[in-house]
């Protein structure tokens, strides 16, 4: 992860939730993410893949000049994109899964920046994860930042990772001991059927 908001977020999520595969929603404390609830949203998974944000943080909804509560979080991308976030949003809410997105939204005038989207599971109650806790911040902050809104983003690289299996993960790797860093390997989705969206390949299932 790039973003300190991103860092910041996985490692309050990954102390919260334990030994559990991911916390509870009503043990989300505002005021324990203070430093990063601007760039912090709070979203439902509904049947059809689709993500409602049920509270969006004031940085964020100042990058698409909007309020965001109430709207879906695929509606700014382009039909092979949200193909793919589908995919994502799936191994997040059905297997316990956190994705890290790198994007670029573009602004109507032709302006962009490149941002980055995290997405950690929640339990709202027994099952299934039904909530998704996310942070989404842009990784440079140009001067028309906020004054000139997103209208549209594009996916420029994608992960899925199962944080048990990797201790490292949300780590910065300058914050890893010299021999984790020597041996540490890039994470890479499971080998299993893929289909061609786009510019993008989509890998079917997750964790065994």
């Amino acid at each position: 992860m790039k973003h300190k908001a991103s860092r910041e977020l996985y490692e309050y999520w990954n102390r919260l939730r334990g030994d559990e595969p991911a916390p509870l929603r009503s043990a989300i404390e505002p005021s324990d993410i203070r430093r990063v609830l601007a760039d912090t949203f709070i979203a439902e998974v509904i049947g059809g893949g689709d993500l409602h944000i049920r509270l969006a943080g004031t940085r964020i909804c100042a990058l698409y000049g909007r309020e965001l509560k109430g709207s879906n979080l695929l509606d700014p991308w382009p039909p092979e994109d949200r193909s793919a976030l589908t995919t994502l949003g799936a191994a997040v809410s059905n297997e316990g899964a956190v994705a890290v997105v790198t994007m670029t939204g573009h602004t109507s005038s032709g302006l962009s920046v490149a941002c980055e989207l995290l997405l950690l599971p929640l339990r709202h109650g027994p099952g299934r994860f039904d909530r998704i806790l996310g942070a989404l911040a842009p990784l440079e902050q140009p001067y028309w930042l906020g004054a000139d809104p997103l209208t549209r983003q594009r996916i420029s690289g994608l992960r899925l990772i199962w944080p048990g299996e990797d201790s490292d993960f949300g780590r910065r790797r300058t914050d890893r001991p010299t021999a984790m860093r020597a041996a540490a390997a890039p994470v890479q989705l499971p080998q299993r059927r893929a289909s061609r969206r786009g510019h993008l390949y989509v890998v079917e299932g997750g964790k065994q």
